[in-house]
């Protein structure tokens, strides 16, 4: 029978499908349409110490092949998510990974010495990616010193597992992995969205209230494939690979590139039943391959094939 256990920093998930942050709600909020024991896990929407609005609407619009959201991590706080959201998480079976959001390093600490407390929690996702907030977790984010110091304050202050999901948005996403794990991060995920912009030309104004936001789908996809390559070949941890996800095969060339579980976000939002079918396709590839285990797949990408030369005549 085929193995589509996977390993993330210590934590044994049944399959590399995750519900991706932002675009699944609390996980409860789909209960009735996926029945949440049969994911790899669940990233939660992103939290703060606090509830809070975010952005104004309008704040997504769609876009050829994909979506630009600019939320602004609306959400209802840490305490809350605890008190409402998290036991019929665990009743139903979830593999928990909450997404923290902070706008000081403190206030990293702070969330995940809270989250550590609260049983059903297996692991922290630590958002320092978000394109759609000025103040906080990006500006960790882009920066190597400020990368390395949150994650490592963190990992101070928990046992569980962390994993910084790491932005799209700098030149060198391979340096930044780097900062992670040595600041003792147990797996990365990537990427957050791409930081991008739709004009309305009727009316000449940007299509979203914040001006900017976040470009997520298949668009994004093919980039998003060579920066999770380019982060397995700098770190040894597990990386999550993400962005634009829509089918088994698109899940196969992340973890062929390096990924050892993905995350499905906006997909999501177009067929909420799409798990079954990824999961089908994914028990197909390994019948078809002869494969016994899908970890076995990760990293695989065979990059010393003799290119042909082509020459004009």
């Amino acid at each position: 029978m085929a193995d589509l256990s996977v390993s993330i920093g210590g934590l044994r998930l049944a399959n590399p499908l995750i519900a991706a942050s932002g675009c699944f709600g609390y996980g409860v909020e789909y209960a009735d349409a996926v029945d949440l024991s049969t994911l790899g896990g669940v990233a939660v929407k992103g939290l703060f110490l606090a509830p809070r609005e975010g952005h104004a609407p309008p704040r997504i619009v769609e876009t050829p092949s994909g979506m630009l959201n600019a939320i602004g991590l609306q959400g209802i706080g840490v305490h809350r998510f605890i008190d409402e959201k998290l036991p019929d998480l665990r009743r139903r079976g979830a593999v928990v990974l909450v997404n923290i959001c902070g706008t000081t390093l403190d206030e990293y600490v702070e969330l995940a010495r809270i989250l550590s407390d609260a049983e059903g929690v297996h692991a922290l996702e630590l958002n320092i990616s978000c394109p759609n907030i000025k103040e906080g977790g990006i500006t960790f984010g882009c920066s190597l010193p400020g990368t390395h110091a949150v994650v490592s304050a963190v990992r101070k202050a928990t046992r569980l597992p962390v994993i910084p999901k790491l932005t799209p948005n700098v030149t060198d996403v391979a340096s930044f992995a780097r900062a992670a794990e040595e600041a003792g991060a147990d797996a990365i995920s990537l990427v957050n969205t791409f930081l991008a912009m739709a004009i309305d030309v009727e009316t000449r104004r940007p299509k979203l209230t914040n001006i900017v936001g976040g470009l997520s789908g298949p668009a994004i996809r093919p980039i998003a494939v060579r920066m999770v390559y380019e982060c397995r070949q700098a770190v040894t941890i597990p990386i999550i690979g993400m962005g634009g996800i829509a089918c088994a095969d698109d899940v196969l060339e992340f973890m062929i590139a390096g990924a050892s579980a993905v995350q499905v976000g906006t997909a999501n939002f177009v067929d909420p039943f799409i798990w079954d079918k990824l999961l089908h396709g994914l028990r197909a590839y390994m019948q078809r391959h002869a494969l016994e285990r899908i970890s076995d797949l990760t990293g695989t990408v065979d990059t010393a094939r003799k290119q042909t030369a082509w020459i004009s005549s």
